[in-house]
């Protein structure tokens, strides 16, 4: 059972959060139900759903995607940057009515971690299958090399007409793909998204959720069945979806290979 928390209480959290998923990257807008023919601003959150660590620098992208129906570019030739404090915003004009995907794929990069700081990261991220294996094979302290790149996307409503852009997959090597148009649903029915990885499902993939509404909730968990389905039982505010997959690899220079996945998207109603 959630409870609703005070607002000073819910910044507290989302404050304290950072340290514990400091790894996370999202797209996320302000409203996500905008006009046709409008400004629209989506924020790259680097850190965590409500707040940004840091700028993410441009050559780290590997690709940007639009796609609704009067957007159809990879990049989008209308797209401008600008850096807000710790936060990169990418900013366009909508088109006609339609529901719309955002995307952004970053290149690889590596990393070394300490032992301790990797278990923790593990644990706080939503990767617990790969911390149940370091514990089974002794390895908890064994420090890491990890190879990353995170894949992040975005569903936005414009205008009232729905449209079928919300189910069109990127091509990302981790991605996550509404099976329904989250538009079309209401508070108290369930969603389902297949996650992928180099487009194949992911079976048993631990997936993570979040809501940001009256107040936030943390640790909606849930895995993914045998066709790499995941199933999300909706409230009104702003969600999250993700995973990270990681692959423990046979090669002396490098430990792991994560591969990070989310999605964001807004349900009206409820609280």
């Amino acid at each position: 059972m959630h409870r609703r928390l005070p607002l000073a209480v819910v910044l507290t959290l989302l404050s304290a959060s950072i340290t514990a998923s400091a790894h996370d990257l999202f797209l996320k807008l302000d409203s996500y139900f905008l006009i046709p023919n409008s400004t629209a601003s989506v924020r790259l959150m680097n850190g965590t759903f409500g707040t940004s660590d840091g700028v993410v620098s441009r050559e780290r992208f590997q690709a940007i995607s639009l796609h609704g129906p009067s957007a159809d570019g990879n990049p989008p030739p209308t797209i401008k940057w600008r850096d807000e404090a710790k936060t990169t915003v990418m900013e366009f004009q909508t088109g006609d009515p339609g529901t719309y995907v955002v995307g952004v794929s970053t290149k690889p990069r590596e990393i070394e971690l300490k032992a301790a700081d990797f278990n923790d990261y593990l644990s706080h991220d939503g990767i617990p299958d790969t911390l149940t294996a370091r514990r089974r094979d002794k390895e908890l302290n064994n420090n890491v090399k990890e190879r990353y790149s995170k894949h992040v996307k975005a569903l936005f409503q414009v205008g009232d007409k729905l449209s079928d852009e919300y189910k069109r997959t990127l091509g990302y090597p981790a991605e996550i793909t509404p099976l329904q148009n989250p538009y079309a649903l209401k508070t108290g029915q369930t969603l389902k998204v297949l996650c992928t990885l180099n487009g194949k499902p992911v079976p048993n993939q631990f997936v993570m959720t979040g809501r940001q509404g009256s107040y936030y909730t943390f640790g909606r968990n849930t895995r993914t069945d045998a066709n790499g389905v995941a199933r999300i039982k909706l409230s009104g505010g702003t969600w999250f979806v993700k995973f990270i997959h990681m692959t423990k690899l046979n090669d002396p220079a490098l430990d792991y290979e994560s591969k990070w996945a989310s999605l964001t998207f807004e349900v009206k109603g409820g609280k």
